[in-house]
């Protein structure tokens, strides 16, 4: 409780904190005033994600200041010119996001490189497109993606457009350990200062272009096929009616969720993953006697679809579901035309189902699996190009709604996405086969896969001291079996070993250590853990497979009981 009680007496004393701030500290309550000041937020390789307000744990102009000056030492270290390079900046609709990414701008400017920052909001993948199309040597998105309202990120790229893996985000994270804290930083003078250039719309052109080249069957009949479109209130809107109108849909887009609001006013959720966020896109199916819907989330990097069912009725596909069908149509097309590469590779990560795996293996092309986190795959990418060999890139994603399709960008991008499931969508459409009956006849073909992510959450300080407890008994203590289903294998990405039933230990090799544990089981089902990078929760991957369809809901229900009874956790 020092800790808390000595960091809000330095923020209530600094004349760098403002009177409202000073006066919403003294109004907090005791959980509001422990949860904002009980550590520093954090900032990891996957850059800093919090709740907006004063605070050592919270995002404001203090603690993005810190980090703009981290990052700015980081991107000068990499290259002789790369002040003269400089860093690509963007933001969605979120409070504060401007702000940030002006004072980014501002701060990079001081230290000497050129800042490059778009007149308004634009969505995570063209973030990583600017910096590849520029020559810059790094970017920077602020954005809390599909977080709820109240937070706000700042996540970090390379020169290739992708976001900092591990050995390079430590190499920006010993420039942060180095400086003092949030509210005693100095920014480190450049010898010339750098400036900051507004992009023009060209931009947008290049990428929108590029998006459109994705296209697989662009000639398809797309008369009397409606798509009902929702950004979320975020960034890819413009892009996406523009992509959608080059190319030919009928696109109705959720009106009520157009507008760039930052309190999310017109939607119960901006998450994809969330079944409240689609009330009203369901509203706008049942009015329009829609086909499909497409939903980006703010940032512009997720992708969640729903369709018109063999049963008349509207249903999601949850991320795993919606690629593995997109795989089988891109990897179909590509065999017809015969433009499938000799040695094609696909990417995912461990936390994804196996469905997609074995879809792409019908075809021939085998899977690498990372952690999660869509930097591993664009590194991966990177490595390949720069080796100059290697297997060829033909898709990649993750089961958050995160897909790539091209790599002229390497992060996931939802607009490469939009369009390739609605292209599939509607190639099905003319077919007069529903997208249930496209996905059970996958199944049928490959086996039955049901995934689903449960989480819990751990608010606050004595949350975040629960799971960090609750995850390291469990690397402790391996797990024998889960409901009643026996273990025959531990992967421990924490440790990097692999633990047969008999105790029989493999190096995992390849992949940097991260707070994770997957469980093979008997049967054939998994179970994956991992806290959340995001947000205050720990997550817990499920999957069950089998030839036929029944049993799976309850064998996962089963799973989920299972593992949060052994992790001792509701």
């Amino acid at each position: 409780m020092s800790v808390v009680m000595d960091n809000r007496a330095r923020w209530l004393a600094s004349p760098r904190v403002s009177a409202e701030d000073k006066a919403t500290i003294l109004a907090m309550d005791d959980y509001t005033r422990d949860d904002a000041f009980f550590q520093d937020v954090e900032l990891g390789t996957a850059g800093m994600r919090g709740k907006l307000g004063p605070g050592t744990n919270r995002m404001n102009l203090h603690t993005v200041g810190r980090v703009s000056v981290a990052f700015g030492q980081y991107v000068l270290s990499t290259a002789h010119d790369a002040g003269k390079k400089g860093i690509v900046i963007a933001h969605d609709n979120r409070y504060f996001s401007r702000q940030f990414a002006e004072l980014s701008a501002r701060i990079f400017n001081e230290m000497g490189i050129h800042a490059f920052l778009f007149d308004s909001l634009r969505p995570t993948p063209e973030l990583s497109f600017a910096v590849r199309e520029l020559g810059a040597q790094g970017g920077v998105m602020i954005t809390a993606s599909h977080n709820p309202k109240e937070y706000n990120g700042y996540k970090v790229y390379d020169e290739t457009g992708c976001q900092l893996v591990p050995e390079k985000a430590a190499k920006m994270l010993a420039f942060a350990d180095a400086l003092p804290d949030e509210l005693s930083f100095e920014i480190p003078q450049g010898k010339a200062k750098g400036k900051t250039t507004i992009l023009d719309p060209r931009i947008d052109d290049h990428y929108c272009k590029a998006v459109e080249g994705c296209q697989r069957n662009p000639g398809l009949d797309k008369k009397g096929f409606k798509v009902i479109y929702t950004p979320q209130h975020g960034a890819s809107y413009e892009n996406a009616i523009r992509v959608f109108r080059d190319c030919g849909y009928e696109i109705i887009p959720v009106v009520e969720q157009c507008n760039h609001d930052p309190a999310f006013g017109g939607t119960k959720s901006p998450n994809p993953e969330v079944a409240a966020a689609w009330e009203k896109t369901f509203e706008y199916m049942t009015r329009e006697h829609a086909d499909f819907a497409v939903m980006t989330d703010p940032d512009g990097d997720r992708c969640g679809v729903a369709f018109l069912s063999s049963k008349g009725t509207y249903e999601r596909f949850t991320g795993n579901e919606s690629a593995a069908l997109l795989i089988d149509y891109l990897l179909s097309d590509m065999k017809k035309k015969g433009d499938l590469p000799a040695d094609p590779v696909m990417y995912d990560t461990i936390v994804t189902s196996s469905l997609g795996r074995v879809v792409a293996a019908s075809y021939g092309v085998k899977t690498e699996s990372f952690l999660t986190g869509f930097k591993f795959i664009g590194n991966r990418i990177a490595h390949y190009e720069e080796c100059g060999q290697g297997p060829t890139f033909v898709f990649g994603y993750e089961e958050s709604y995160g897909c790539l399709v091209k790599p002229f960008v390497r992060d996931k991008d939802g607009l490469q996405a939009i369009l390739l499931y609605t292209e599939m969508a509607c190639n099905y459409h003319n077919a007069g086969i529903p997208l249930d009956v496209a996905f059970d006849n996958l199944q049928k073909k490959h086996g039955y896969h049901l995934a689903l992510t449960k989480d819990t959450y751990f608010e606050g300080m004595e949350g975040s001291r629960l799971m960090k407890e609750m995850m390291a008994r469990l690397h402790e203590e391996p797990l024998k079996e889960i409901a009643g289903i026996p273990v025959v294998k531990v992967e421990d990405y924490k440790n990097l070993v692999s633990v047969s039933a008999d105790g029989v230990k493999t190096p995992i090799e390849g992949l940097p250590s991260s707070d994770v544990l997957k469980y093979f089981l008997e049967d054939g089902s998994t179970v994956c853990v991992r806290p959340s990078g995001t947000e205050p929760k720990v997550k817990f991957y499920l999957e069950a497979v089998g030839k036929e369809r029944d049993g799976l809901q309850e064998k996962i229900a089963a799973l989920d009981a299972g593992i949060r009874k052994a992790a001792g956790c509701r």
